[in-house]
């Protein structure tokens, strides 16, 4: 058995970041969510999302009940580096592979992700993950018409001072 590791929504407005393990013997998936919360001041510039990120890939692992000696596969996104370094202090540098994910993995947690997105009341534009500049003014401008769904915006990154919706927050 190899497991994979991916993630989803690291790069948009809305929601936190689905990771997802993906067992590619049985096709059994897993995830989890790194909480918005972790992507809003202050907590944001501490950068506890890393080891949120850490902690749920190793539940990921338990719940997939992954032996010491099998191979697990992540993905190259930043939001693994601890996690990553944490894999190869327990399992061992020769098990862990950073990779680019496809396939069913990457479906699996990006559908994951479209889901939680829906289950907010928001509707993802078709083609977001070629189209991320429409896709990140489609969401700024779905918060500016639903304001009590602010809560759900990650809002820590400081380019987004720019943008009147998100001064003084």
């Amino acid at each position: 058995m190899t497991v994979i590791i991916d993630d989803a929504g690291s790069g948009d407005l809305l929601f936190g970041v689905v990771i997802g393990a993906f067992n590619d013997k049985n096709e059994d998936f897993r995830y989890d969510v790194v909480d918005v919360r972790y992507f809003q001041p202050p907590i944001f510039c501490q950068k506890l999302y890393l080891k949120q990120a850490s902690k749920i890939v190793f539940s990921l692992l338990n719940r997939l009940k992954i032996m010491i000696d099998e191979p697990i596969l992540v993905c190259r996104s930043y939001i693994f580096d601890e996690a990553v370094k944490d894999l190869r202090q327990r399992f061992g540098v020769d098990l862990i592979q950073k990779i680019k994910v496809t396939g069913l993995p990457q479906l699996f947690t990006e559908t994951a992700y479209l889901d939680e997105l829906r289950n907010l009341g928001y509707s993802p534009i078709e083609d977001r993950e070629e189209r991320r500049a429409k896709s990140f003014f489609h969401m700024m401008r779905w918060l500016k018409r639903n304001p009590e769904k602010m809560k759900y915006a990650k809002t820590g990154w400081p380019r987004l001072s720019k943008y009147p919706l998100f001064r003084n927050r």
